[in-house]
């Protein structure tokens, strides 16, 4: 329990980073020594709560996560959170090793297209909603404004995130951000730290199917909760600071050596 906490704390630090949510990254650890799959999945939906709280906050107090999005996107990822735990339950996990991974591959999407800070020409939805914002990068000493675009569409993206983010246990914070940065047009800070705003909402929609199924693994939980908290807290204090390509470096190196180690362990469990 007490290395599991070190480990957690790690994974919160990352999680808060690149907006995965921790869950992400902690799942095929917990695979790797032996938890079954789908309790690894019910367990680790802690994390991610941890990570968003402990992040979120600093997130918030800085005024780099624009809240009025996520609440917006919140009722989308909610409703697809709690299909997608309930599919969990019920299918056979040898595909959630395959899904996972497949899951994590859409998140190289957000390498495609070069972002633009501004949106030229906004969607009257977007407009009428008011979705935008500014925020100081400290990286680069200046003020950056901003204003989202295609919300209807970037909802209908993270409804099938709140799918995803069920079904498989993350925060599906890789596809959140690359939503919002793709489709919605958010800067890549302002997209990480808002990620990491709905994700906890996303969990603990999907907790509640997972609580009513027994998958959930208490002695599990209390030392991820806890490290993972710490490593959050520690991660949302410094993102800020971090030069973009920075943070793109370390999502890629993470996102990558996830997707082979699932891969790994669903050829294994055939």
């Amino acid at each position: 329990m007490v290395a599991l906490a070190g480990i957690s704390v790690l994974v919160g630090f990352l999680g808060s980073l690149i907006g995965l949510g921790g869950a992400a990254i902690i799942i095929p650890i917990l695979v790797l020594i032996g938890v079954p799959v789908k309790e690894a999945i019910a367990s680790a939906m802690i994390t991610i709560i941890a990570t968003s709280s402990g992040s979120a906050s600093s997130y918030v107090r800085q005024r780099i996560a624009n809240v009025k999005i996520a609440m917006f996107l919140e009722v989308f990822t909610i409703v697809g959170a709690i299909a997608g735990a309930t599919i969990t339950t019920i299918i056979n996990p040898v595909f959630l090793y395959f899904f996972f991974a497949a899951f994590l591959m859409t998140s190289f999407l957000r390498f495609r297209r070069k972002r633009s800070v501004v949106s030229q020409s906004p969607d009257r939805v977007s407009r009428w909603l008011g979705f935008g914002g500014s925020y100081y990068d400290e990286s680069t000493k200046k003020q950056v404004s901003y204003q989202a675009d295609h919300a209807v569409l970037g909802g209908l993206g993270m409804l099938i995130a709140g799918i995803a983010a069920g079904m498989l246990g993350i925060g599906a914070g890789a596809f959140k951000v690359t939503v919002q940065e793709n489709v919605l047009r958010l800067p890549a800070k302002v997209a990480s730290t808002t990620s990491n705003f709905i994700i906890g909402m996303t969990a603990l929609a999907g907790l509640s199917v997972y609580l009513a199924s027994g998958l959930m693994n208490l002695m599990l939980m209390a030392p991820i909760a806890i490290g993972a908290t710490i490593g959050a807290i520690i991660g949302g204090r410094i993102l800020n600071r971090l030069n973009d390509k920075v943070l793109m470096g370390l999502f890629f190196a993470v996102v990558t050596y996830l997707i082979v180690q699932m891969l790994y362990e669903g050829v294994l469990a055939l």
